[in-house]
C-alpha cells in the first residue's frame, strides 16, 4: 500500500446528514445507506455550502469492528445545523492517512478494500481504534481516508 502516512488530527466539528449501517449491509445495493446518504448530501446540503468548505464523510459511533454497524456522516466543516443535520467532533489523535486519487467512488472503494486488508496483516505496528475515521475530499478525484489507529 503506498504512501500510507502517520499522522497528528486536531480535533474538528463536521455538520451534514447521518445514517446508522454495517459493512455488510453496503455490499447489497437494496440495503445500503452510504450511497443515498450520499445523493442527499449532493442535491440538499452541496447547494449551500459557503465557498471553501471542506466535504468530509465521517465514521463513527462503531458498535465494534469493522463486522458491526457505525454512523456515517456526510458533511462539511463550515456548515449550519438544521433540524435534519447532526454534528460530530472528529477525534484528535493519531490516524494512518490513505491518499486516493481515481475516479469516484469506485478509487474510495477499493482503497477501503486496501485498508482493511491492511488492517488484517497482523505484522503491522498499529491496530484500528475503531473510534472516528474519515475521508476528506480535496477534489473531485483526490480524496484522504483517515483511520483512527492505536500503535503497539
Amino acid at each position: 500500500m503506498p504512501n500510507i502516512q502517520k499522522v497528528e488530527v486536531q480535533a474538528k466539528e463536521i455538520t451534514g446528514l447521518q445514517v446508522r449501517t454495517k459493512n455488510a449491509d453496503e455490499m447489497n445495493p437494496e440495503t445500503q445507506q452510504i450511497a443515498p446518504l450520499w445523493g442527499r448530501f449532493y442535491s440538499e446540503v452541496l447547494p449551500i455550502l459557503v465557498e471553501g468548505a471542506t466535504v468530509y464523510g465521517v465514521y463513527h459511533n462503531y458498535a465494534s469492528d469493522a463486522q458491526g454497524e457505525f454512523d456515517v456522516l456526510v458533511g462539511a466543516d463550515s456548515l449550519e445545523v438544521t433540524e435534519e443535520m447532526k454534528s460530530v467532533e472528529l477525534q484528535a489523535g493519531k490516524y494512518l492517512m490513505f491518499p486516493v486519487k481515481g475516479e469516484l467512488p469506485q478509487a474510495i472503494i477499493d482503497t477501503w478494500m486496501q485498508i482493511w486488508a491492511y488492517f488484517e496483516d497482523p505484522s503491522i505496528d498499529e491496530r484500528r481504534a475503531y473510534e472516528t475515521d474519515f475521508e476528506l475530499y480535496k477534489s473531485a478525484d483526490e480524496v484522504e481516508i483517515y483511520i483512527g489507529v492505536h500503535y503497539f
